[in-house]
């Protein structure tokens, strides 16, 4: 029997430059499995995007992803802008690995490998973000600049606790921002501190969401915004309301959605996936349901 083609797409310099030491044993588990497998190290930013924007339909079995979630994102962003159809693995090596968790990947890059070799599959969502697609979350404000404004250096010693210093960092310099978000469900126009659209059942490392809350594979979207407080108590009872995973406050928004419009964010930083984005006046989030092919490892 001839084996699986398997397209390896490694980022070297994700979360502690994990890869380095750990490419041939990762090699090795997936060719042990059946797989014979072309390795692409990428070599900067948006490099994992041109090369699986490369892939024609049917030239590999599956495209496994070593690497954060920004390389993750930039490979479902290939397929989607070619609509190519390909199972995805993922061993997370990057330092956070939100949407890795949300999956209960394993952390361990060993066992990550052996589950993305694993013949178990699961459908997910994707999100479009205007013309640029994420994986799991579109975010805005305090919290969700942590992730690129934290120097890589001092990610990969810190590791997730880097995120979570930066973040409470941003929010002695929060700033209001005025936005209108309209979905069948609900509109809602106000000066927000936080926002963000995801499929995950965590953003910015500091965001949680009960897992009765959230579906990957279900068509929506979670919606949280934080409304800028007026005074210290109101802010402290929006934070406590985030810890205690608590959304039924005065000033958090929380609904589900299938596409939202968001407008008067001209200029308004966002992260995709962790990922910078700069916002428009109008820009629509909308669902893309079950487009991703993801290797299960709940089914390894």
């Amino acid at each position: 029997m001839e084996n699986r083609k398997l397209l390896l797409i490694a980022n070297p310099y994700s979360g502690k430059a994990k890869m380095v030491t750990n490419l041939m044993a990762t090699v090795q588990i997936l060719s042990d499995r059946g797989f014979d497998i072309t390795v692409y190290p990428t070599k900067c930013a948006g490099d994992a995007t041109v090369r699986t924007s490369a892939v024609h339909e049917g030239e590999f079995d599956r495209i496994v992803v070593c690497g954060g979630d920004g390389t993750l994102n930039e490979v479902v962003t290939g397929l989607m802008r070619t609509g190519t159809k390909c199972k995805i693995g993922y061993v997370p090596a990057g330092t956070l690995n939100e949407w890795s968790s949300s999956l209960k990947i394993p952390r361990s890059i060993p066992e990550s490998a052996k589950a993305a070799a694993s013949n178990g599959e699961i459908k997910l969502d994707i999100g479009k973000f205007g013309e640029r697609f994420f994986s799991y979350t579109a975010s805005f404000g305090a919290f969700t600049d942590a992730s690129y404004s934290a120097p890589q250096g001092v990610k990969n010693v810190l590791g997730q606790a880097a995120y979570f210093f930066a973040g409470i960092k941003s929010l002695t310099k929060i700033k209001p921002i005025h936005l209108k978000f309209e979905a069948e469900e609900k509109t809602v126009e106000d000066d927000f501190i936080f926002g963000a659209v995801s499929n995950s059942l965590s953003v910015g490392g500091i965001v949680k969401f009960k897992e009765t809350l959230v579906k990957l594979n279900d068509g929506f979207f979670e919606v949280m915004l934080i409304r800028h407080p007026k005074n210290i108590v109101q802010l402290q009872h929006a934070v406590d309301g985030i810890l205690k995973k608590d959304f039924e406050r005065d000033q958090i928004v929380f609904f589900h959605t299938k596409k939202v419009k968001v407008t008067g964010g001209d200029g308004v930083s966002w992260t995709l996936d962790g990922e910078f984005a700069r916002g428009n006046e109008e820009v629509t989030i909308e669902n893309i349901p079950s487009a991703l092919w993801l290797v299960s490892p709940e089914k390894a």
